[in-house]
């Protein structure tokens, strides 16, 4: 059986994880503003245009990564890691038989003190399935039938 203090290192690991994509996404954008203003003239104006067009295109995604984390990190702030819930809800550890998953931010597996965790947000399929479902109830996950254990 799980304890209370799993959820706060769940989420704990969760917003480490946010802080790294973060991370990884202004680093990109500085290096691709950085590439877009070297960018220097050459005999052929067209060669610069496109290098020019191509580092901008660049930023622009590692703006819309950094965006998108940065908002993950904000649906965690408003996560408690102490508060026990008896229905699955935003926030919630389930455990089964055979998967532990945490309703938080869609992030995969991680591994939080040895045991393993499939991290899904609320809005995904897998977590709109989980959503108000209490101990003894049945879902279907990797078509298998499931019954959850605990809530946390």
């Amino acid at each position: 059986m799980l304890d209370l203090a799993i959820k706060g290192e769940l989420l704990n690991a969760c917003k480490k994880y946010a802080e790294q994509r973060l991370a990884t996404a202004t680093q990109a954008m500085h290096h691709a503003q950085q590439a877009a203003n070297e960018e220097g003239k050459s005999s052929a104006g067209d060669k610069y245009e496109t290098g020019r067009a191509m580092a901008q295109i660049e930023r622009d995604k590692a703006a819309q990564q950094a965006q998108e984390a940065l908002k993950l990190k904000q649906a965690l702030d408003h996560l408690d890691g102490l508060h026990h819930h008896q229905k699955v809800t935003t926030g919630s550890v389930v455990a089964t038989a055979h998967y532990n998953f945490y309703i938080a931010i869609g992030a995969g597996k991680m591994t939080v003190s040895g045991l393993d965790f499939i991290v899904v947000g609320p809005g995904s399929p897998l977590g709109k399935s989980l959503m108000g479902l209490t101990v003894n109830d049945a879902f279907t996950f990797n078509n298998q039938h499931h019954k959850i254990l605990q809530v946390l």
